[in-house]
């Protein structure tokens, strides 16, 4: 029972590890774009929570579709790494990591009500809808989350104040874009 109640606590060192979930989550992502549209000879401009061609067009008619797709490849990836680690670990510091993917895409997924997002541009230039791919990649990181949940036994309470820590820093980094466009690369 005691060691039900550890798995259940947060400190600073699990708040730390929040916050360095979100920002290798974001930046990874971000990142993965960057590098995809580099490859495909796009020139990209990163900032904290966007990435786009420096020319404003794609060289290619298919290249926005593989630079949006980068990301959530590689964080869908991120997940299940994260979720292979949970599964032979003891640290629940690496749920946060696993969380914050699950987060990211869900609200990119909710975002496409606004504006296109990576799943949903790529899914209706598949022909598909815009809401097909991110229905899909949110309910495989959702089940990845609800396993290690179950598993692990994790408390209502952690994994709310994870989720609102999870909003907490996603939001500064959102809101840090919009306001200072911080270019990184």
């Amino acid at each position: 029972m005691n060691l039900v109640k550890k798995e259940n606590t947060i400190g600073i060192a699990y708040v730390l590890a929040t916050l360095a979930a979100v920002v290798f989550t974001w930046l990874l992502h971000e990142f993965s774009h960057w590098a995809t549209g580099g490859l495909l000879g796009d020139p990209m401009v990163m900032t904290l929570n966007a990435c786009y061609p420096k020319s404003g067009g794609y060289t290619g008619s298919w290249h926005e579709a593989a630079i949006s797709m980068a990301g959530p490849v590689v964080t869908l990836t991120e997940a299940v790494i994260f979720y292979w680690l949970l599964k032979r670990s003891p640290h629940k510091l690496l749920f946060p990591f696993l969380l914050t993917c699950f987060y990211m895409r869900l609200l990119a997924g909710v975002m496409n009500f606004i504006n296109l997002n990576d799943e949903g541009r790529v899914s209706r230039w598949l022909g598909m809808g815009t809401f097909a791919l991110p229905v899909v990649i949110s309910g495989i990181l959702f089940y990845l989350v609800y396993d290690i949940v179950k598993t692990r036994k994790f408390s209502a309470k952690l994994i709310v104040l994870t989720l609102l820590l999870i909003m907490l820093f996603s939001s500064i980094i959102i809101l840090a874009d919009q306001a200072f466009k911080v270019r990184i690369l």
